[in-house]
């Protein structure tokens, strides 16, 4: 069922539970504070929740405590430094500390792709779930919110079966997330819907009792919030489809981008047409490097692999080659890179060697500071591999990149990186990069030839400036 609220007629569907702790509202607890988790618990504790946030890492707690945000994401560190002077907040490596706490236990650790295989290595869920069950010793709910294969919050629930004793009643549920970096304070507190999978009438309480504040919020700003309770399957399915669905998206029109540049035609210009139909839309029709980033590749390689263990892998074939045109855009950007240098391809690539390129940017997209599969990193390293001498410049990402490709060269600044350079490559669309005046990045290099990536850049003016422009799907 979906309830729309604030609701102007009861919900008998959602009756009134008292939370096993005693408190007037569910305490909520986080497992894993990476950029999931710490960012929930710190806005549930905004939103007034007794919070505890819990992780192995004690490196990553210390910093947490101490009112530092372990990652880039605008708005977040005034409200941790907020909360935990509030006391509403706070963050611990013992795991018999967090089982005694809370109420509802969130489930937010990584499943990344394992190392084998497309398929998500569940291993951290197991570890998490496992050593929070062992030490619970009254009721409580464990609710699911990474991003996983149907059917593992039926493994959760055997999982709990197993290391918890029956009288205690936990139960599990399953409430998958939509986070978007660079806007996850707003998509925490102010979501386009919420989803559950519950199976009984006291999960399905508690959990609208820990979702309380969000709706709250929603009624002083005149605003509803779609709330869907379905089943663990459905509630599963929600964040791996949606996420499909949009590297289908993406796929497509860089699909149209590769069209266009057989046959002459602007991508840009397409796209926008295309995107006023609003049966189609204009979001995610940026044709360009592609997706990357710590979901969507990953997850996409997963739910194939899940559809093909259930005997559904025919229906999620395209996905396939969804993922193959991303990964050829950024084979693309190599190939304008040596047209724009005048290096022929042989069977190995392009020759770079004894060329200077700058490239900017290097996280997955603008806003984080997050370089995990992120196609502008990557084309720094196939560029480097070529033989060229790559400069990097991005406004959060460098730590993080430095260490994942140590290879490169980092600079201090974009005009630092584009010095000298007889290429310039602009990777991620960071406002600064948007903005730079062709005129004055001009003066400093070597040689004016730009590769659009994003397609970002006003080819005209850039043009005008004397640059030799190249971008994806455009003439």
């Amino acid at each position: 069922m979906t309830i729309p609220y604030p609701n102007t007629q009861p919900v008998p569907a959602i009756a009134a539970v008292t939370p096993p702790s005693g408190a007037a509202r569910p305490r909520v607890t986080f497992l894993g504070t990476g950029y999931l988790g710490a960012t929930y618990a710190i806005c549930y504790a905004e939103l007034g929740y007794e919070v505890l946030g819990y992780d192995v890492d004690a490196d990553k707690i210390a910093k947490l405590n101490a009112g530092e945000v372990p990652i880039h994401e605008p708005g977040l560190d005034e409200l941790l430094r907020r909360n935990l002077t509030a006391g509403r907040l706070r963050f611990s490596t013992d795991i018999q500390e967090t089982a005694d706490f809370g109420d509802v236990h969130f489930i937010c650790v990584g499943t990344p792709q394992r190392a084998d295989g497309m398929g998500a290595d569940l291993s951290y869920v197991e570890a998490s779930v496992t050593s929070l069950a062992q030490h619970l010793t009254r009721k409580a709910l464990i609710v699911g919110k990474s991003t996983v294969p149907v059917g593992t919050a039926e493994w959760v629930e055997q999982l709990v079966g197993k290391h918890t004793p029956t009288d205690l009643g936990v139960e599990v549920a399953w409430s998958p997330e939509f986070l978007q970096e660079g806007f996850a304070v707003d998509d925490v507190l102010r979501p386009n819907r919420i989803v559950v999978g519950v199976k009984s009438e006291w999960a399905n309480g508690m959990l609208y009792a820990a979702h309380k504040g969000v709706f709250d919020l929603a009624a002083t700003e005149d605003r509803e919030v779609p709330l869907v309770v379905t089943d663990f399957a459905t509630a599963e399915l929600v964040k791996v489809a949606a996420n499909a669905f949009l590297a289908t998206k993406i796929s497509f029109i860089n699909a149209m981008a590769e069209v266009c540049e057989a046959a002459g035609g602007d991508v840009t210009q397409l796209a926008r047409s295309i995107g006023y139909d609003p049966r189609i839309g204009n979001r995610f029709l940026q044709a360009g490097l592609g997706f990357g980033g710590a979901c969507l590749p990953k997850d996409i390689r997963a739910f194939q692999a899940r559809a093909q263990e259930l005997g559904a892998g025919e229906a999620l074939r395209f996905l396939h080659e969804v993922d193959l045109i991303n990964l050829r855009r950024r084979t693309r950007v190599l190939q304008l890179a040596a047209d724009l240098l005048g290096r022929r391809s042989g069977p190995a690539g392009p020759d770079l060697s004894g060329t200077r390129i700058a490239v900017l940017g290097a996280t997955f997209k603008p806003n984080t500071d997050d370089v995990r599969d992120a196609p502008a990193l990557a084309v720094a390293a196939l560029l480097d591999k070529a033989g060229a001498e790559v400069h990097v410049f991005d406004p959060q990402g460098m730590e993080n990149a430095r260490r994942a490709v140590p290879e490169l060269t980092y600079e201090a600044s974009m005009t630092d990186a584009v010095r000298d350079a007889d290429l310039v490559c602009v990777l991620t669309e960071w406002a600064e990069f948007r903005n730079a005046d062709p005129v004055a990045l001009g003066e400093l290099v070597n040689g004016r030839k730009v590769v659009d990536g994003r397609n970002c850049l006003d080819s005209t003016l850039w043009t005008q400036a004397g640059w030799e422009y190249r971008g994806l799907g455009r003439p």
